[in-house]
């Protein structure tokens, strides 16, 4: 089964500094029929304008991945970490017992286009942590490139949570498959242009929750970006 989530059915805020839509309930947005996907917690499409951020905030027992579509985003935390993301970069913060950060675009001119995704952990009060790590546009080109997994495989970084995070730039007429273990299910979040998975049309923003579905196959109707989420 595919139930798409539609882009346009999202919570959206515009603040100026921040447009920003949530897939799943989140903080002013509250949705009780979206609350999550499994462990899959959080999917926020944000842009922030230019020399504009988040300032200094808290989390705790979350796994959180920032990945960059556009632009960049300067990052700091209370662990002593430092960076500029950008695309291609995917960034994951274990907040566990607690962790403070900020989120700041450091253009003055462009801004910054992310995924923000927040995954429940499979244990509370996990030493914090951080990790980095580039996966450039030929590495995602027509496959499946692995950037989150519970155990770091392939280079990917790593998270506490038994889910594996595909990225993906397809052309179209060049579709992949993705076989699903069993009593494993997905969700599909298109970052750009229009694909259809399994035959049911998706475009730019929409999520879609698979359940039941031993493979799909994934084609673009033209150039597209999308993360696929493998789930317990």
């Amino acid at each position: 089964m595919i139930t798409i989530r539609k882009s346009e059915e999202r919570g959206h805020f515009d603040l100026g500094w921040l447009d920003t839509y949530h897939t799943f309930s989140f903080d002013q947005y509250f949705d009780p029929a979206h609350m999550h996907f499994r462990t899959l917690r959080v999917i926020n499409e944000d842009r922030v304008a230019p020399a504009k951020g988040f300032p200094t905030h808290s989390h705790r027992d979350m796994e959180i991945i920032t990945y960059i579509l556009a632009g960049a985003l300067e990052h700091r935390d209370s662990m002593g970490n430092g960076s500029v993301i950008r695309p291609g970069d995917v960034q994951r913060m274990t907040a566990g017992s607690g962790v403070s950060h900020s989120e700041f675009n450091p253009s003055r001119t462009e801004p910054c286009h992310l995924l923000q995704i927040w995954i429940l952990p499979s244990e509370r009060n996990l030493a914090p942590g951080y990790e980095q790590k580039a996966f450039g546009d030929d590495e995602r080109k027509g496959k499946l490139r692995l950037i989150a997994s519970p155990h770091g495989t392939d280079g990917s970084v790593k998270i506490h949570q038994d889910a594996n995070v595909y990225a993906s730039i397809l052309e179209s007429n060049a579709p992949l498959v993705h076989q699903f273990a069993t009593n494993r299910s997905g969700w599909l979040q298109v970052a750009r242009g229009q694909i259809a998975v399994n035959g049911v049309e998706m475009n730019q923003g929409d999520g879609a929750a698979i359940t039941k579905e031993a493979t799909v196959e994934i084609a673009a109707r033209d150039q597209a970006e999308f993360l696929l989420f493998d789930l317990s």
